[in-house]
């Protein structure tokens, strides 16, 4: 039988605790040469929907043998690129029938090749980019690190805040985001998550003062941390790929970047000359550089295979560079057997999955 879940279903059942410790060994898996994985593929065309939009299919995907899961994750977007004064943001439009997104995460075995679970991708996606940040934070902030500013009130906001409070015990959270409302209500739903009083700032300065780690989550293609913000020892998590969330001015100041990977070239694929790039969806990824090629990826890091920290006062910042397919393998996992666990979803039979022809 094969298994399908709804977001509502993952929620239940796709906790911090569990994420972290899986992704973790995954990326081990990984460096070891144990695992694999395959670079994203964006195909970006027009869209009859609107004229100021993109159309985006987009698809990445990874195997991990020693969990007997490879997964893909497949998009099909409606992208926008409104702006806020001199900030431009990336952002989906749930413009499927009834007002919804459409991504998918399908699951396989790699003990027999069935397809074990389909569900979508949204609390996935969430989850698995907050754990990689908090297993950076893990590696690269101070051994002492309690005390966290986080740079938006969104949907990757709370996983960030989840996540860095599986891998170190906060005391001291900060929240900033533009809109006042957004950030009281992210810090009531935080409080209460965390038992602790998470606190609303009127500045990211402010939030980002005295912290120990500081959480870049945001959807803008702008920088939202600046340079006069650095403090010594400071670790600074980024999701949006290129490091846009951190202004280029302080890159000099931070001696340790640490990225999730080195191969972080999508093939993008554009047709009809649309405008992409930082005119339209802000870059892609850190460029293909000397520079580049000599930093650690995460992977690296949490092997003991490249040096991260060696100094309390040294800055660290880890560059989201770009998400993986092999992520959602390990996610996936975790997913699938919890949910077998306590009988959550619908199972359909495989037979309506799998056929009879010769592929």
């Amino acid at each position: 039988m094969t298994l399908i879940l709804s977001n509502e279903d993952i929620e239940k059942v796709l906790e911090m605790d569990s994420l972290v410790p899986v992704l973790e060994e995954a990326y081990i898996e990984l460096v070891e040469g144990r695992g694999g994985n395959r670079r994203r593929s964006d195909i970006v065309t027009p869209t009859t929907l609107r004229d100021d939009g993109l159309y985006a299919l987009k698809s990445m995907d990874g195997v991990i043998p020693k969990l007997g899961v490879g997964a893909i994750r497949l998009n099909s977007d409606i992208l926008t690129f409104p702006t806020n004064g001199n900030e431009m943001r990336r952002v989906k439009v749930p413009a499927a029938p009834n007002n919804r997104y459409v991504g998918l995460v399908l699951l396989f075995s790699t003990h027999n090749g069935e397809p074990l679970m389909i569900c979508p991708d949204g609390v996935m996606q969430r989850m698995r980019v907050g754990a990689t940040n908090g297993i950076a934070a893990k590696h690269l902030a101070l051994a002492e690190a309690d005390t966290l500013a986080v740079l938006g009130s969104g949907w990757q906001a709370g996983a960030a805040v989840l996540a860095h409070a599986a891998v170190r015990n906060l005391s001291d959270v900060r929240v900033y985001s533009p809109n006042p409302k957004n950030r009281k209500d992210f810090a009531l739903e935080m409080s209460e998550a965390l038992n602790i009083d998470v606190r609303v700032c009127t500045s990211g300065e402010e939030a980002c003062k005295g912290a120990h780690m500081v959480a870049c989550a945001t959807n803008a293609v702008m920088p939202v941390f600046a340079k006069e913000w650095l403090e010594p020892g400071m670790h600074i998590g980024t999701v949006r790929p290129g490091a846009t969330e951190v202004e280029k001015a302080a890159w000099p100041e931070i001696e340790i970047f640490v990225l999730l990977d080195h191969d972080d070239n999508a093939e993008m694929i554009y047709t009809h000359g649309v405008l992409v790039g930082e005119d339209k969806v802000g870059s892609y990824g850190v460029e293909h550089d000397d520079w580049h090629n000599s930093l650690p990826s995460l992977p690296q890091i949490i092997n003991g295979d490249r040096e991260g920290r060696t100094d309390d006062t040294q800055c660290s910042c880890f560059l989201n560079n770009l998400g993986m397919g092999y992520q959602f393998a390990a996610t996936g996992y975790v997913v699938y057997q919890k949910a077998k666990e306590l009988g959550l979803g619908t199972e359909l039979p495989t037979d309506m999955f799998t056929e009879t022809v010769h592929p």
